[in-house]
C-alpha cells in the first residue's frame, strides 16, 4: 500500500511541478489562451502543443516547421529571414518600418499601440512573450 501511494504521490508532485513551469497567456478579460513553457514549449488553452521557442530563437509550429525567428537583437523574422518586426529591450514592438505596434511592459501588460491591454504575460520573458504575440496568440496591428 505504501509503494501505491508513494507511486501517486511522485506522479502528482510531477503532474503539478510540469504544470508549474507554465507561464500563463491570457486575453484582456484574463482568460487563459495559452502557456510558454520553461523548455520554449507553447501550447494552447487545453495544454495542446502549438509550437516551440527555441533557444537560438528559432520559432517552429506543432509540426516542428521553423515558421520564424527571434534575434537576440530583437529582430522578429519569417520562415524566409524577412523581418517582420521588432522587439526592443523596452518592450516596445515595432513592425518592420519601425511603427510601435505595440508593447510588452515589464509586469507583462500587453498593450497595442494605443496602450489599450490585449493580453497579459506574467513572468514570460520579452522575447517569448513576442514570439508568442507575433506567432501564436495575438495580433497587434
Amino acid at each position: 500500500m505504501k509503494r501505491i501511494f508513494f507511486c501517486f504521490a511522485l506522479f502528482c508532485s510531477a503532474f503539478i511541478s510540469n504544470r508549474s513551469y507554465a507561464q500563463t497567456i491570457q486575453n484582456k478579460s484574463y482568460s487563459t489562451v495559452g502557456y510558454v513553457k520553461s523548455d520554449g514549449t507553447v501550447q494552447n488553452e487545453n495544454y495542446s502543443t502549438i509550437g516551440y521557442i527555441k533557444a537560438d530563437g528559432a520559432v517552429q509550429n506543432s509540426s516542428y516547421s521553423t515558421i520564424g525567428y527571434i534575434k537576440d537583437d530583437g529582430t522578429i523574422q519569417n520562415s524566409s529571414y524577412s523581418t517582420l518586426g521588432y522587439i526592443k529591450s523596452d518592450g516596445t514592438v515595432q513592425d518592420k518600418n519601425y511603427s510601435t505596434l505595440g508593447y510588452i511592459k515589464n509586469d507583462g501588460t500587453l498593450q497595442n499601440s494605443n496602450y489599450s491591454t490585449i493580453g497579459y504575460a506574467k513572468d514570460v520573458n520579452k522575447k517569448n512573450a513576442a514570439a508568442s504575440v507575433f506567432f501564436f496568440f495575438f495580433r497587434l496591428n
